[in-house]
Order: C-alpha cells, then structure tokens, then sequence
C-alpha cells in the first residue's frame, strides 16, 4: 500500500526530501537545501528545528487544495458547487474511484508517514550541539501532526490502519484496519506526548514567531478530541487550562480591540493571536507550496477577477447558508459577498480597482448567485496580499483551529449534554464569540444554539461537516434533507443515508490492501 508507506508523490516522502527543508531562522523563509547531507543535517538547533518545516504545509496540500472543502463544506451543505471534480458531496455520490478522495487519503497518510520518521529516527541523529528542548519540541511538533492526520482519517473514514513506524510494514503492507476506539486512544496519546514535548508560549503581536504549534495548541486539539468523544469533563478542563494560560485571544475582542473578525482572513495577520494551528504556505516556485482558496473562492466571472489566475470561483456558498446569517451579524459580510457589497481591501484585475460584488446574475461563482469572502484576499496588492505564484496561489494561512472554536468546545463541554445551561463560563465564552459578531448575550443556551454558532463562526474553514457527523443520524440526515443544495436558479434536495458519514476507501488502495474491507481489530499498544 504505497500510501500507507513512505511514498509521496509531489513529496518525495522519502526521509532525505522529509527533512531537507531550510536552515534558515525565520519560518517562514525556507527554501529547499537539498544538497545537505542526512548525518550533517542534524548538527544544529536550526536544522532540527526546519525538519518539520514540510508538515505545516507540503504534506497537507493536496488534502487542503479541493478535497477538504469539497468533503466537509460540500457536503455539510455550507458550500455549493457544479464542478464535477468537487461535487459528489454535494448529491452524496462520492465514490472510492473520486480522484480528490485519492488526494485527501495520500495527503493523511503522508503526514502519517513524516512524523513517524521524526518520531522514531531523529533523536538518534543528532549532534551534541542540539540541545535536548529543541529536540523535544521537534518531536513534539512530528506527534502533534500524527495526532491531527488520524483525527481526519478517523472522522472521515471510521476504522483504518494505525501505523507509528512506516519501516514496520515496509515488506508486507497488506494491514488490518483497527477500531475506532484505539485510533481515538492514539489521538490521545499522542497530543498528551505533544502537549509535554512542545514549548509554551503567548501568543503575541510579534506574528513571524507564532507560526509553530504550541503546548496550548496541543491541548486545544485534544480538548476537541475529548467532545468528539463526548468526554465532557476531560474537554472542559483541557479547555480551560488553555483559556487560564492566556496563550491565545480573540481578534477584536476586549484584550484586542482594534482588530476584527475579517483581520482572521488577511495576510498581513497571518499567525495572529487567535490562530492555535494553521498551514503556513509558501510559494517557493514548485507546485504544492502556497495556498489556492483565493482562486477557489471569490470572483471570476469574464470581467472582473479577485484572482490572479485567468479562472476562479469553483466554490460558492450555498442558499441554505447565505440565509444562515442575520442582518446584525457581523461575520456575513466577511464569510460571504453578496451583491451590492463593497471590499476596499480586495483589488481585482484586470482594472487593479477594488472590489464592488456585482449583481447576482454577474458574480459568477458556479450561478449562486454569492461568492465566498473567508480566504479570498484579492490580486496581488504589494505587502497587503503578498505574492502570487506561478498558479496564482498566495501564501495566506489555512486555519487548522483557532481560538473561537475552543471557546465554543468550552461551553459544549460545560453544557455536558444536558438540555441547557446557564451556566456562566459556558455562558462567557459562547458570548465572547457572539459579542465580536455584534451579537447580544445569551443567557442561557443549548446544544442547538452552540451548534448553529459554530456554523456561523467556522463557516468554510471546515468544522460542520464534523460537527453533523457526531450528532444523532436522524438529526444530522433532517438538517441536510432540508438544505437547498441548488444554485440560485433551480432548487435541488438531497437526503443522505447511514454510510454517507463516512466516506469509501480508495478503490487503488483497496485493490491493493483488502484488508481495508475486513471488520477492524484491536491495536496492541
């Protein structure tokens, strides 16, 4: 199973390309040294420091690049598209033979892979130059970002294979998969062992030293592990570790209040204070190292473009969600334009103006008459966009996870599944979330108003479709069976079933592994 090994293709995932990222100090500068030999490499605190460089960007490419947004935002209903490579979700036809499910499973497996041979062959490799916590932050980084690929593979697959050493398998591939319930263990396991190799830190204005994960990041990420498996109380108290640290903060809430929920989505605020993991791309010239939602969203429609490229717009909002938002919600404008809206900050091409939505008949954006705000930053626009490469990708941050949806963990978490809560943490932070959306308090709430604000907050960066799947099937397939999943023109329903929540192994690698068919079996740890 070539996938499960250690084989990329637009990687070369072997442990040479692995770790020849740059020496260089700051992170966001790396080009490729590929001429640094393996037993030279690890002579310093910077070369260890660059070997997860790929991992906060290259291994997550091709899952980042359609597959996410066409799985979890297609097909929660958020977003809506007629683009046959991205839109099987949006009718529940998604198949094991779709070349973007291909490009997801690869890209998970090839962060898999990556941090197993930071996890077990770096510490051996070192100097005695390299001290001891940059090397444990290094492989705290490598067990963060397995934790995080087997978070989506078990959410998005249900039961696969657990692999913590690629060598294992190298002469007999053909695997079992394992319970779910064991690849949850190893989720915990491994953001516990990331939580006590990583670094703490304050997140502050200084963004060019935010860009790696954190302690508080690790413990975010398993506070969301914890609700997932509705371990309420592990949640809060994981949660509110982090929200006591005062490691992050919202942008436009009081300890930042001259920022806003719009700053999130621009360049110039990449690894704000707010941001608790998110990809860090970089155009370095190569295929696969900057970010294409700026192409994929926004405006392209024969006279005016936000992208650099000479298309766009693959991805729309849907008409469930353009009605989603009420008219005091300050978060509408900044996730969807709808005609008429005005956007100083966007330049579009070919005039170099900027940007008036046009009318709905104009946007162009698959015929939904909206286009998608969030991660669309416009042309390229001196140091406010940065630059474009060579497909007009831009090097403006994809959010992992961010503060505001730890709030909201937060507040699901002291809910505890009751009926409601008044609770007044549960109530502070769900209400910090609503205040910087121009949103009054609430004073008590339920698991429907944390769920309808986590659509509205995390709109297209990838949570609902999760968020769906972990409710009760009767009510997850009812809010779906009632999203118009049509375009402006013509109004279309599609209902889901069972097995539509998780999605089909690749046929390539079932061809090749079918033991990926097999009931799942307990993993030894």
């Amino acid at each position: 199973m070539k996938n499960l090994l250690i084989k990329y293709k637009l990687l070369s995932i072997a442990i040479v390309a692995l770790v020849f990222s740059s020496c260089q100090e700051e992170f966001t500068d790396r080009p490729p040294e590929d001429a640094i030999s393996l037993d030279a490499y690890y002579s310093s605190n910077e070369q260890v420091m660059s070997a997860t460089n790929g991992m906060y960007s290259r291994t997550w490419f091709q899952f980042n690049n359609k597959f996410f947004y066409a799985i979890a935002e297609v097909g929660s209903g958020n977003m809506y598209t007629n683009s046959s490579d991205v839109n099987a979700m949006r009718t529940f036809s998604l198949t094991g033979s779709d070349p973007e499910l291909v490009n997801g499973w690869s890209a998970l497996w090839a962060n898999v892979a990556q941090a197993n041979s930071i996890i077990n062959f770096l510490p051996e490799r070192v100097g005695p130059a390299v001290s001891a916590d940059v090397l444990n932050n290094t492989v705290g980084e490598a067990y963060f970002m397995r934790a995080t690929a087997y978070f989506y593979l078990v959410r998005l697959w249900g039961a696969v294979p657990i692999i913590e050493n690629n060598l294992d398998y190298a002469s007999s591939p053909i695997i079992n998969t394992n319970r779910v319930e064991d690849i949850y263990t190893l989720i915990e396991n491994d953001y516990l062992k990331a939580a006590d190799l990583l670094a703490a830190k304050i997140r502050t204005a200084n963004y060019a030293s935010n860009g790696r994960v954190s302690k508080g990041s690790a413990k975010s990420m398993l506070a969301k592990v914890y609700l997932y498996q509705k371990k309420y109380q592990l949640a809060k108290t994981m949660a509110e570790d982090v929200i006591n640290s005062g490691e992050f903060k919202l942008l436009g809430g009081p300890l930042l209040p001259t920022k806003s929920f719009g700053d999130l989505f621009t360049y110039t605020n990449n690894n704000n204070e707010e941001s608790i993991f998110s990809l860090q791309w970089k155009g370095d010239g190569n295929y696969g190292s900057a970010n294409n939602c700026n192409t994929q969203f926004g405006i392209s429609n024969g006279t005016i473009s936000t992208s650099n490229a000479s298309y766009g717009g693959v991805f729309a909002p849907s008409q469930d969600i353009m009605n989603a938002y009420s008219s005091s919600d300050l978060r509408r404008k900044q996730t969807i334009m709808l005609p008429g809206d005005s956007y100083p900050e966007i330049r579009v091409a070919p005039s170099g103006g900027t940007l008036v939505v046009p009318s709905a008949s104009q946007i162009g954006g698959q015929g939904a008459g909206s286009a998608i705000k969030k991660y669309c930053i416009g042309v390229v626009n001196g140091a406010a966009t940065g630059p474009a490469d060579n497909w007009a990708m831009m090097d403006n941050n994809t959010y992992i996870m961010r503060y505001a949806d730890l709030l909201l963990i937060h507040a699901e978490a002291t809910l505890a599944g009751a009926a409601s809560t008044s609770n007044p943490v549960a109530l502070a932070s769900i209400n910090a979330v609503r205040n910087r959306a121009g949103l009054s308090n609430l004073t008590t709430i339920t698991f429907n108003d944390i769920l309808r604000e986590r659509r509205l907050e995390l709109c297209f960066e990838g949570d609902y479709w999760f968020d769906l799947g972990r409710i009760p099937r009767a009510q997850a397939i009812a809010i779906m069976a009632a999203q118009n999943r049509g375009n402006q023109f013509a109004a279309e329903y599609y209902t889901p079933e069972e097995g539509d929540f998780l999605i089909d192994y690749p046929d390539n690698e079932v061809a090749k592994n079918p033991l990926l068919l097999q009931p799942p079996v307990p993993y030894n740890f």
